[in-house]
């Protein structure tokens, strides 16, 4: 059970196993409370304990006085999973003190990471599986594009780490993200890898994955919604329609595509969704039209999809590129090539009810950017 209590500066006891009270003792300590942890077991090695949490070893049943000194002082009483003669006992202690006890769900075993798609950026976009992992998690390392404004309430029992990219700055490389992931299921937590979109969609989740079944350790995927997809939708485009576009592509704009890539592309016709774009979109749009794609074809940009900030932006092919610097559009941000962007005007309203959609204004029509460190 958990209260929505203020416990700043108030005595909480906790008492039940290291493993099966572990994200109680963390969430108290993290909401403000001094905490008291009674340990029924061994107590836990120096490394692995909280910094500001008292550890004490459960007393025996009969030993009332001991009982006593611990929860005397305090202002609420946590029952995890404490032997049930000592939680009994304590019941009664607490009840002639008039102390408040509740009793809570011990935490499920760790050891495990899970990768989580937070989907384009808004909490209320999360999957109810992702809002359940969450609530669930002794760490999570996120991304900078992940939806992290409420993260302390979605997972009020972790250490929030962040491991945020941007374009060519990596504030922690990967390979080091995989080891502290692995390393800490290997401690017996459960580790949340919270990316935006979809972790397999330019996400690296397939790398980590990899690293967690090489090193030995359980893991498991929780889809988000993709940018790819959610993001042109926030304004109105789809990225297919019928009569105009029966396929998308979805491309990173990271690297340079090779020529025969873009080819491709260009022979395909369809939609094409360029993520992560904004450095190289001078030449991937160059390429485009040297591969036969028409200067006439129109375009379309997503800055900052379902944030306060969102802008679109409308276009052709061929001013994409001049129209990107005028206005210095920025990444995160979506492209969307393809006669699938002329529809939008017409789902212009129906967008608004959404409440998904600035007002298109004369500074909007313009061009493009890029998704800026993949969806996570």
């Amino acid at each position: 059970m958990q209260f929505d209590l203020d416990v700043t500066s108030r005595r909480v006891v906790v008492l039940g196993t290291p493993g099966g009270a572990r994200r109680a003792v963390a969430r108290f300590q993290r909401s403000g409370a001094t905490v008291t942890f009674v340990v029924d077991g061994a107590l836990p090695d120096a490394s692995r304990r909280l910094s500001t949490v008292r550890y004490a070893a459960q007393p025996d049943v009969a030993d009332t006085p001991s009982l006593l000194r611990l929860i005397g002082p305090a202002w609420l009483v946590v029952l995890v999973d404490a032997a049930p003669a000592v939680q009994q006992r304590v019941r009664e202690l607490a009840g002639h003190l008039r102390l408040m006890t509740v009793d809570e769900a011990p935490a499920e075993p760790g050891g495990r990471v899970v990768l989580v798609g937070g989907g384009p950026g808004r909490t209320n976009l999360l999957t109810l599986e992702a809002v359940e992992v969450l609530a669930g998690a002794d760490v999570v390392f996120y991304d900078r594009l992940a939806p992290s404004t409420d993260l302390a309430d979605l997972a009020p029992a972790a250490e929030l780490v962040d491991v945020g990219k941007s374009p060519y700055h990596h504030t922690v490389d990967q390979r080091t993200i995989e080891e502290r992931m692995i390393a800490r299921a290997r401690d017996g937590e459960t580790v949340v890898r919270l990316k935006g979109g979809d972790p397999f969609v330019f996400g690296r989740g397939g790398e980590e994955m990899r690293a967690c079944l090489d090193a030995g350790v359980p893991v498991r995927v929780v889809p988000g919604i993709s940018s790819a997809v959610a993001v042109p939708g926030a304004c109105g485009i789809p990225v297919t329609h019928r009569g105009l576009s029966h396929a998308f592509t979805v491309i990173s704009g990271h690297q340079r595509p090779s020529t025969a890539e873009l080819e491709a592309l260009a022979r395909l016709g369809g939609t094409i969704v360029l993520l992560m774009g904004i450095v190289n979109l001078e030449q991937i749009v160059a390429g485009l039209q040297r591969a036969g794609l028409a200067p006439s074809t129109p375009a379309a940009v997503v800055e900052r999809g379902y944030s306060d900030s969102q802008r679109s932006t409308f276009t052709t092919v061929g001013e994409l590129a001049a129209d990107a610097r005028r206005l210095q559009i920025s990444s995160p941000a979506v492209v969307v090539i393809g006669e699938v962007v002329s529809v939008a005007p017409q789902l212009d309203e129906a967008a608004h009810v959404l409440d998904v959609l600035p007002r298109w204004g004369d500074d909007t029509f313009a061009a493009a950017a890029g998704d800026g460190a993949g969806e996570g």
